[in-house]
């Protein structure tokens, strides 16, 4: 077949190359626009847009899927578009211009968690399990009928960025066998059963931790904002980065927000039992491990808001 892909993130390049290495032809690879980065803001082209180059395919580069673009797809006679965390919605006519239609890589267990950080909402939620479902694109937001699933446990070791590169991974593989089924016509979509949950994308304000929380709570928020946007708390109305940590399940417990240091290790209080810094970062400094932090302050208790 003839495939568009569409994609920005680093998490959309496995499904890339996955399909270049295929039997089928991609056609045009449609990504978001240079986008400035770092401190300096230099137009930096997406991971995708990178490995597009780097496998000889034709970019398409837009944040507005406009009559342009469709005109443009259009024009190359293609069989099916794929989705991979494009950033931005197929509105019709394009949703129809692929004689299939286009699918999507989502990564989530649908209908929970439709929306723009699936992987976060989990793990802020304290899933035990999540996954990856391709289903075919439709107007109405991730609500098409299920080609393929994967499931994939949440564990305590788990962020939204290592799960996501993990899902990336596997949920290529899952997107490359449906991609296969579609092809020779034994690809069976089956209708999403169950309550719609909403994934919005995060905000600043969801990365930071309220100590006043159970620390399972507290622990599945850093989870699922670590990397992007970055736990952190306040100390002396600066923003502390929590970079690091882990359940104290055996410690003495504190007050909410007090910050301690008991045998070596630096405690954090929540609602229950505390919990463990192992790397942050102070405002205005540099990543450090929490230990030589604390050394460095000399203080006997500090309290984070």
């Amino acid at each position: 077949m003839k495939l568009v892909f569409a994609g920005t993130p680093d998490a959309a390049v496995p499904s890339l190359r996955l399909l270049a290495a295929g039997p089928h032809e991609i056609v045009a690879v449609l990504t978001r626009t240079d986008a400035p980065l770092g401190r300096k803001r230099v137009l930096t082209p997406s991971p995708v847009a990178q490995a597009a180059v780097e496998l000889g395919l034709p970019v398409i580069k837009a944040n507005r899927l406009d009559e342009a673009v469709t005109a443009e797809i259009a024009a190359l006679g293609v069989d099916l578009g794929v989705i991979v965390a494009y950033g931005g919605l197929v509105r019709e006519p394009l949703l129809s211009t692929p004689r299939l239609g286009w699918i999507n890589l989502h990564f989530s267990l649908l209908p929970r968690w439709r929306g723009a950080a699936p992987v976060q909402r989990a793990l802020i939620a304290g899933d035990a399990v999540t996954g990856a479902d391709v289903f075919q694109l439709v107007p109405a937001l991730d609500a098409g009928d299920v080609f393929g699933r994967i499931e994939h446990p949440i564990t305590e070791q788990s962020t939204a960025a290592t799960l996501l590169s993990e899902l990336a991974v596997s949920g290529a593989e899952l997107l490359g066998r449906v991609v296969d089924g579609l092809a020779d016509g034994s690809a069976v979509a089956t209708p999403q059963s169950g309550e719609p949950t909403p994934a919005a994308k995060l905000s600043i304000d969801d990365a930071r931790l309220d100590w006043a929380e159970p620390a399972a709570s507290v622990f599945h928020r850093y989870q699922g904002v670590t990397t992007e946007p970055g736990a952190f708390t306040l100390i002396d109305g600066a923003r502390f980065k929590i970079h690091e940590m882990r359940h104290a399940e055996d410690a003495t417990p504190l007050a909410p927000g007090h910050i301690r240091a008991d045998d070596g290790r630096v405690l954090v209080g929540t609602a229950s039992h505390p919990l463990e810094l192992l790397r942050v970062q102070p405002a205005g400094k540099t990543p450090m491990n929490a230990s030589d932090w604390w050394r460095g302050i000399a203080a006997e208790e500090v309290i984070a808001e």
